[in-house]
């Protein structure tokens, strides 16, 4: 073989190389732009699953519809390195986009009241209002299908390339480039799951963005004599490269600050874990009064500081009235620790806290360093420092499984209290489901009791009615009460007792002169058993929640997203 014949060769090892491991890289941040706007969305349009699915597929069809457009790309060399430019700006920006679009459309109308003058019990809902927001939802699967045609034309142009730089046709050509596909983007997968996952959402669509800006370089270098004059392309990706510099320097606080928008009240602090977007906010009321303040997880209220101690008196007590023993204790969420100060006044011997987020426990136990100093001695004041007591065991893990885990030990729990998110996600779903339900029931002493909130017995009245079947037939003896939290409405929750009287006759046998939650007496614990009359007459029609069938979650989503949380009297359960 002559010197020239093997230099060549080399120069198509390189080549293959280049090519073959450059389609692994783009196939990487394809799949994670894929989950990037997908998970994105998900937080916008509140129903992440559906979101989720809906947003790869149309994903998935834009980039059919890219390889067949890429056949009209003639100039192959430029066409790639444009398209690589292209798909790096819209990936790093795309997600600043949506925060901007989506604080724009909701704050317009505050924006017009303040301006205006007009009263704010007046509801901005039609017309340019309306289009906003509108469109504001509609824009992530716009983007979703640009990038998504932009990544599909990806490997037909780099697979023309590299028969190109052959100078013949290549028998395996795309079956080679499709494995590279196939493999970068598992390791995009992993990428996504390992790292993405535990970052800001800016840093990860810069991290991808740049990936796809430095193929691009690494292009211009390797193929410069087929690329010029490259002047244009040079100078858009310097500027892409000093794009990226400004949004991963400033990135996050741009996008913390278009959300804060969203929130009525001044954002005291804010953070991304691995499963859920927290927000804090502050309100100032008036002198001598506290500030509100109010804990937001996925852009849902979870609990405001004015009057959190009616929702907690309302889990906490009647269990507690109701087990025979109060020796252990286990409950489920309640990360805030809240549910956890009001069961520790009874003077339980233990108590056991299992929360998914173990950035949420460290929040609410003051010992998050990126709180501010005021907001950690708020926080823990308010849950009266219940972690650092010894009888509390804080545990990190996911309820389903610890539960699940717990049986197999052996352990049993004079009373359980379920302080879980509501079923608004497929995967909340299975923690209301007959399964769930029955293997806390085998955690449960006879003679204890089990609680669980169930949603709003009005506003969401199908999926209230379905918690309190699917208990009953996992074998509980089951009674629902519900009672008004101003921050939330009308609220529900569900008890049950496993054998002998059930909650409610033991609460009124119950010797507590006083409860120690200070709020409620026996008068008001009775009320809050009492329901309109016919309230229950549509249980018959209402599914058990089986798990893996997400009747809960359909009752739900039906409930908040249908009849927008609308409560019509006297008609019947959908």
């Amino acid at each position: 073989m002559t010197a020239r014949a093997e230099t060549q060769r080399r120069r198509l090892r390189l080549h293959d190389a280049a090519l073959i491991g450059g389609m692994g890289v783009v196939a990487a941040c394809g799949l994670i732009y894929e989950y990037l706007m997908a998970h994105y969305a998900g937080r916008i349009l509140g129903a992440v699953e559906p979101t989720l699915y809906a947003m790869i597929g149309l994903m998935i069809v834009a980039m059919g519809v890219g390889a067949f457009a890429a056949k009209w790309v003639s100039a192959i060399y430029r066409g790639f390195a444009w398209l690589e430019l292209g798909i790096a700006i819209l990936g790093a920006t795309s997600v600043l986009a949506l925060s901007a679009a989506v604080a724009f459309a909701y704050s317009l109308p505050e924006l017009l009241r303040q301006l205006y003058g007009v009263d704010a019990f007046v509801e901005f809902e039609g017309g340019l209002a309306a289009t906003l927001v509108t469109l504001s939802r509609a824009l992530p699967f716009v983007l979703g299908f640009i990038i998504g045609f932009l990544i599909g034309m990806e490997i037909p142009l780099i697979a023309r390339v590299r028969q190109h730089v052959h100078g013949k046709h290549l028998e395996h050509n795309l079956g080679t480039m499709y494995g590279a596909d196939y493999i970068g983007a598992g390791v995009g997968a992993a990428i996504w799951v390992l790292i993405c996952l535990k970052l800001p959402i800016a840093h990860a669509a810069v991290g991808a963005a740049a990936a796809n800006t430095a193929i691009g370089i690494g292009f211009l270098l390797l193929w410069r004599d087929a690329l010029r004059p490259a002047g244009w392309l040079w100078l858009g990706h310097g500027a892409m490269v000093v794009l990226l510099v400004c949004f991963a320097a400033f990135g996050v606080e741009w996008m913390g600050r278009l959300s804060d928008t969203l929130f009525k009240d001044r954002v005291a602090h804010s953070l991304q874990t691995p499963y859920q977007s927290i927000v804090l906010t502050k309100r100032h009321i008036a002198a001598g009064k506290p500030d509100v303040l109010s804990l937001y997880i996925n852009g849902r209220l979870q609990f405001a500081s004015n009057d959190e101690r009616i929702y907690h008196a309302y889990l906490t007590t009647p269990p507690m009235l109701a087990a025979y023993r109060r020796e252990r204790v286990l409950i489920l969420g309640g990360g805030d620790g809240l549910a956890l100060r009001d069961v520790l006044r009874w003077k339980p011997a233990a108590v056991d806290l299992i929360d998914l987020d173990a950035q949420l426990l460290k929040l609410f136990q003051g010992a998050d360093a990126a709180a501010p100093g005021w907001l950690s001695d708020a926080l823990t004041r308010l849950n009266e420092g219940a972690f650092a007591d010894a009888r509390a065991t804080a545990i990190v893990g996911d309820a389903f499984v610890e539960v699940e885990r717990l049986v197999g030990e052996g352990k049993r729990y004079d009373v359980i209290i379920a302080d879980l998110p509501d079923p608004s996600h497929p995967d909340l779903d299975r923690l209301y489901s007959d399964y769930f339900y029955a293997r806390a029931r085998q955690l449960l002493s006879p003679d204890g009791a089990f609680v669980t909130q169930s949603t709003s017995p009005y506003h969401a009245k199908a999926a209230f009615l379905a918690i309190g079947k699917t208990m009953a037939h996992a074998g509980f003896q089951v009674e629902q009460y519900h009672a008004n939290v101003p921050s939330f409405g009308e609220w529900g929750w569900t008890i049950g007792t496993v054998a002998g009287r059930p909650a409610s006759a033991r609460m009124a046998l119950a010797e507590e002169a006083a409860t120690p939650d200070g709020w409620l007496d026996a008068a008001a614990i009775a009320a809050a058993f009492a329901f309109p009359a016919g309230f229950f007459d549509g249980v018959a029609d209402i599914r058990v929640n089986r798990l893996g069938e997400h009747a809960v979650y359909g009752y739900h989503q039906t409930a908040w997203q249908t009849f927008q949380g609308v409560y019509f009297a006297g008609e019947e359960v959908p």
